[in-house]
Formats: structure tokens, C-alpha cells, sequence
């Protein structure tokens, strides 16, 4: 106790010390809490595009339909399973759907399109298209014959609201699926991947036109903890008949785990860099106060202070001056990360469209994970410790006559 008293009390002997050692911690932190926070809001903003907004967090499958899918792998599902999961201790929702490829055609033109039945209450939690609706309404609970289209598929068709849409293709088990619809919405995504072919039908009247009633082909299931997704699915395909399967989004988007490992990579090394130059300015800090205080660890030492106990005191004000610059570093960082999670840093121009390509909205939001900040900040802390052993080795080799000359 008396060491801890002593260190304390040593490192507001000399306020200026203090304050440029603790300062350079506070840069290492807020810098690394920083880049961090950007990296890994990325990477959500990437998981969100591709399966919080589209494919879902899981998916109940056939367990054929990820390697051929098609509507003969499509399955049945009992309601009553349906609404289990929705109950689901940290499901949020249950999206059943059921998809298939056909030529969509107007009076001049066609182009192969994904055909998607939902379910028009269920669906406002995946895609959303009711609120990417510009043109038209979106379907009412009772609707069954009418079709929503997105903008891009519209505009190359050459059809708007109140014109009728040609579908053709293959149904269930080789049957032929045909039929005219109305459309009564065009649909707007930013990503144009999704917005140049996709046509939404109501779930029972997409089962009917591809001949696979009460059939689907997924259902996706959206969690409030994507991270845990193993866990949900250990428990949820415990539940499931023979045959079916769930696979999580990271099976469903290997893409985006390559994306994301990929840019890891290159962030790795830019942090690698970051710590470099902070754990160097740290060293320069520790140096300094090194040097400083010769004169005083040798006096200490020629009147019988043990060196293990001066080194203690050393590590101890190491440790006292870190923790604090790291509680700084995270204070300081906190409104930084908040407000760029609030106010997202929004691109334009060609850096726009580059993004949009790659399928995500141009914006990067912060994340204000809270094991960000435990994580740098221990990284910090733990650097700053090792570089602590320096004076502790000054110590043990100082010579306390030589120490004392001035």
C-alpha cells in the first residue's frame, strides 16, 4: 500500500511529465478507438446490405436448395412451426418466401428477372419495398393478383403503374408457370444489383403461379445478435423436419466474408502502423522521464532503497499514468463514435458510385460496439506496460555515483 501511495504521489510531483505521457496514451487510444469503430461499421454496414436487407440472418432451407436452387427443392412447412419461431427467444422476425426465376416481358421488350412471393406484413422487415415504394401502392393484405417491380427492370421494360406485366417460366416439377399481372408499385433499391431485376408477387399467388402450393423455397429469419448466429441455429434445426436446414448468412454470403477479410487484412496493417508510431512517441515519453529522474533513483539507491522496490514504484506510476491516459482516450473518443453513428459520413460523386457498385449504400456509419473500446483500450495499455520495462532495466543497471554527477 505504501509503494501505491508513493507512485501515486510521484507522478503529480511533475504535472508537465505526467501530462505529455498521459497525452500520447490518450492520442494512442482515441486514434485506434477511432479507426476501429469505421472498420467495423463497415463491416455491418456490408452484413446489413447484404443480409439484414435482402437474404436474412438465416435461412430454412432444403437442404439441396444452396447448391441447385430451384423450385423442386422448394418444401413445406407447417404454420404452426412459422409462428414458434417468431416467438423464438431473439428472433425479431420471420420472413417465409418463395423464389423463381422467369422472363418478364412488356409490349416490346424482356429480360430474365428473380420473381419473389411474400408476405406483404412479413416482408417489411427484410427488403422493405414498401418503404422503397415511387411510384404506386404496395400490396394490401389482400391482394393476390398484382406485382410490384423495381425501377431499373420498369425502366428497361418500358411499363409503369396500371400496365400489365408478362411473366414466363418454369414452375414445380417442370410445370409451365404463366401469367399477366398489374402492376401496382415500382420499387426503388439503392443497390443497383437489386434494382435492375426483381419482380414481387404476393406469397399465394407466386405459389400458385409456379404450381408449389403451400411451397417455399427459404425462410429467413432476422436475429437481434448476427454475431451468435450459431447458436440460433444449433436451436432452431433441432426443431426442423428431416431434410431441412438452416444456414447462416456467412454460408449464404461467402462474398462478403471474403470482402471482409480481405479489407481485415489491409486494416491489420494500417493499425500495425498506428501502434508503431504511438508505441514509439509513448517510448520517447518514458525516455524523457527516464532521464529526468536520474538524479533521483540514484539518490534513492545510495540511501538503501532495494532496486526491486524503486522498480515496483516505477511500474506502478506506468501503470497509474496508462490507466488514466486510457479512461481519457475513451471519454474523448465516445462523443466522436456517437456522432458518427448518428450522423453517418455520407460519399457523392464517383466515390458513390463505386460503393453502389459493390452493393452497398455510400455512407459509412460508425459502430459504437462497446468491445471496440475494451479491446484498444487494452491494447493500448498493454503496449504502454511493455515499454514500462525500459525504465525498470535503467534501474537495475544504474550505477547511483554516476547518477548523482551533474
Amino acid at each position: 500500500m505504501l509503494l501505491l501511495k508513493l507512485a501515486w504521489r510521484n507522478i503529480w510531483r511533475n504535472k508537465r511529465r505526467t501530462f505529455i505521457t498521459t497525452s500520447s496514451i490518450v492520442m494512442a487510444v482515441l486514434l485506434s478507438i477511432v479507426m476501429g469503430s469505421m472498420q467495423t461499421g463497415q463491416y455491418d454496414q456490408m452484413i446489413q446490405n447484404s443480409a439484414g436487407s435482402f437474404v436474412g440472418h438465416m435461412q430454412i432451407q432444403h437442404e439441396l436448395y444452396i447448391d441447385e436452387p430451384t423450385l423442386d427443392h422448394s418444401f413445406e412447412i407447417e404454420p404452426m412451426v412459422l409462428s414458434d419461431l417468431s416467438k423464438f427467444d431473439g428472433v425479431n422476425a420471420v420472413i417465409p418466401r418463395i423464389d423463381a426465376f422467369a422472363l418478364a416481358a412488356g409490349d416490346h421488350r424482356s429480360k430474365a428477372t428473380m420473381v419473389i412471393g411474400i408476405e406483404a406484413d412479413a416482408e417489411k422487415n427484410l427488403s422493405a419495398p414498401n418503404e422503397k415504394i415511387i411510384l404506386g401502392e404496395y400490396f394490401l393484405p389482400n391482394d393476390t393478383n398484382s406485382v410490384l417491380v423495381t425501377a431499373g427492370l420498369a425502366d428497361f421494360l418500358n411499363v409503369t403503374v396500371g400496365d400489365s406485366l408478362i411473366l414466363l417460366g418454369q414452375g414445380f416439377r417442370g410445370v409451365s408457370a404463366n401469367g399477366i399481372f398489374p402492376i401496382k408499385g415500382i420499387v426503388k433499391f439503392g443497390i443497383p444489383a437489386l434494382n435492375n431485376g426483381i419482380v414481387y408477387l404476393p406469397l399465394k399467388t407466386a405459389q400458385e403461379f409456379s404450381g408449389a402450393y403451400s411451397r417455399f423455397t427459404s425462410v429467413a429469419i432476422l436475429i437481434d445478435r448476427p454475431s451468435k448466429s450459431e447458436e440460433f441455429e444449433n436451436e432452431i434445426e433441432k426443431d426442423l423436419e428431416p431434410g431441412l436446414v438452416v444456414h447462416r448468412w456467412q454460408t449464404l454470403l461467402p462474398e462478403i466474408i471474403q470482402a471482409i477479410e480481405v479489407d481485415y487484412g489491409s486494416s491489420i496493417v494500417m493499425l500495425s502502423v498506428l501502434y508503431m508510431v504511438v508505441g514509439f512517441g509513448i517510448l520517447g515519453t518514458v525516455l524523457m522521464m527516464t532521464a529526468e529522474r536520474k538524479y533521483e533513483l540514484g539518490v534513492m539507491i545510495a540511501i538503501g532503497t532495494s532496486r526491486l522496490k524503486m522498480s515496483s514504484i516505477i511500474v506502478m506510476e506506468m501503470l497509474f499514468i496508462s490507466v488514466l491516459g486510457v479512461i481519457c482516450g475513451m471519454l474523448l473518443s465516445l462523443p466522436i463514435v456517437i456522432w458518427f453513428h448518428l450522423n453517418p459520413v455520407y460519399f457523392s460523386g464517383d466515390a458513390a458510385a463505386t460503393i453502389l457498385e459493390f452493393g452497398m449504400e455510400p455512407f459509412i456509419q460508425f459502430s459504437t460496439d462497446p468491445s471496440i473500446f475494451l479491446l484498444h483500450a487494452i491494447i493500448v495499455l498493454i503496449m504502454a506496460l511493455i515499454i514500462s520495462i525500459y525504465p525498470v532495466w535503467h534501474i537495475h543497471r544504474l550505477q547511483p555515483v554516476k547518477a548523482m554527477r551533474r
